[in-house]
């Protein structure tokens, strides 16, 4: 747990995932992960759902095309999307500059992915 710590992508956990996107674990905790991850254009995630983990995703640059239930909505610098349990999902990257975005999911939603 990063309590009390100052905590930023230049001393988080970092993990790649994808074809050669980015992601540090700025907090991880069995109730609570906050994670930024950073996407190269034309890469987009799996279509897929959680179980039990409510998340969202929030842009800090770039345009993301997020797809939601089969609706399409595209989020701008400083817009999020709210994603229920149960609820298919997935975010892609069809711009020509990297997508920098924070997830947030409660519980922490790795090991609780089922891919579509």
């Amino acid at each position: 747990m990063n309590t009390g710590k100052v905590i930023s992508v230049s001393n988080a956990q970092h993990y790649k995932w994808g074809e050669n996107n980015d992601g540090w674990h700025l907090l991880k905790t069995g109730d609570l992960s906050v994670i930024e991850e950073c996407m190269e254009p034309g890469n987009a995630e799996q279509l897929h759902f959680h179980e039990k983990a409510q998340q969202l995703f929030y842009v800090l640059s770039g345009e993301a095309l997020f797809e939601l239930d089969k609706e399409f909505f595209t989020l701008k610098t400083g817009e999020s999307i709210h994603v229920q349990p149960g609820a298919t999902h997935k975010i892609s990257n069809n711009s020509v500059a990297d997508l920098r975005f924070i997830v947030i999911s409660s519980p922490a939603s790795h090991g609780d992915r089922i891919n579509v």
